[in-house]
């Protein structure tokens, strides 16, 4: 069974290809950004992929977006998240994409190695392994909710956005002007929390937080 790494902590990583090769996978190649794990993906093809949370240069959300890319260009691909944090905003999409097997473990949570290669295989078989912490965390709302913060008109235009509406048809229904639609996304963007790095993707999470919240 072949395995790609993400991870860019040299000990983590060369401890895991070692326990791994032990135990009869195949390590195929360890990446230490996002970048060389989505080029192991593609050359390699492996049967499930290991991928921490916070990769370089930021180390903040790197390796869990570029496992759902990989997913997006190899649909049903097995990936198991293992990291010290529970990134909920693309946690949340991960699991739900129904797409392969998929995991998400808390490195200080993880007691033995017989478990962690049960959860590895599991989620290589198609399978959903979540630690518990995990899943309470992606279940509770947070008590401050951010749709609440939104103003009427910005409800309106998420609402429309929900519809599948693009901004020119929004503001034709709200009667506003291009920019004024255009404003209001970027206000809605903000206050759900959503990162400037990708608008498209931006969008989805906006009207997926507008619809859980209805």
């Amino acid at each position: 069974m072949r395995v790609v790494i993400a991870e860019d902590n040299v000990l983590l990583s060369s401890g895991l290809e070692l326990l791994l090769a032990a135990k009869g996978f195949e390590v195929a190649a360890v990446a230490g950004d996002a970048p060389g794990f989505l080029a192991a993906v593609a050359e390699h093809r492996p049967d499930v992929t290991i991928v921490d949370v916070r990769l370089p240069p930021s180390f903040r959300d790197e390796g869990i977006r570029a496992a759902i890319r990989a997913r997006r260009r190899s649909p049903g691909l097995p990936v198991l998240v293992l990291s010290q944090y529970v990134e909920r905003q693309y946690a949340g999409e991960l699991v739900s994409d129904g797409r392969g097997g998929v995991g998400y473990l808390l490195k200080d949570r993880v007691g033995r190695v017989s478990e962690f290669v049960d959860a590895l295989r599991r989620v290589a078989a198609g399978g959903t392994v979540m630690d518990p912490e995990v899943i309470g965390q992606l279940l509770t709302r947070p008590a401050h909710d951010p749709i609440a913060a939104l103003t009427p008109r910005e409800r309106e235009v998420l609402a429309l956005m929900a519809e599948g509406h693009d901004n020119t048809t929004i503001g034709t229904r709200l009667v506003i002007t291009d920019n004024a639609v255009h404003k209001h996304i970027g206000n809605i963007f903000t206050k759900l929390g959503l990162s400037p790095t990708d608008s498209g993707h931006r969008r989805v999470l906006a009207v997926l937080s507008y619809l859980s919240h209805e």
